[in-house]
């Protein structure tokens, strides 16, 4: 390797490093929506998973996140806003990536129920 290659490494793990968090270090309070959105999506959970909402009219993207892959943060985004869900059961989320109306799932199992408040 050149010594160029060799320094675009380095600074590419650092930087690496430096932004993302494992979930033994998991911080499990936030001070806002923001924070958590960011510091759940830069942590390396033991179980990471997303689905395919392009048949969702509503739904643009939905991601499990989850430290023991039993319990985990569900977070969705759509046009307007976007929802964080904390302790939502891997067996739900599972379930909600097979119903056949993401949306119908999510307002009849999961709003309400699993709401991350700050």
């Amino acid at each position: 390797m050149t010594v160029r290659i060799q320094l675009l490494f380095l600074i590419g793990f650092f930087i690496t490093s430096c932004n993302s968090q494992d979930c033994s270090n998991f911080k499990n309070s936030f001070s806002s929506y923001e924070q958590a959105k960011k510091i759940i999506e830069t942590t390396d959970f033991e179980l990471y998973d997303k689905c395919n909402t392009s048949k969702s009219s509503w739904i643009l993207k939905a991601e499990y996140y989850s430290c023991d892959k039993k319990n985990g943060y569900l977070i969705i985004r759509t046009r307007k806003k976007t929802y964080i869900h904390k302790r939502l059961p891997k067996k739900l989320w599972n379930e909600f990536k097979n119903a056949d109306s993401f949306g119908k799932f999510y307002n009849a199992r999961i709003k309400g129920k699993y709401q991350l408040i700050i």
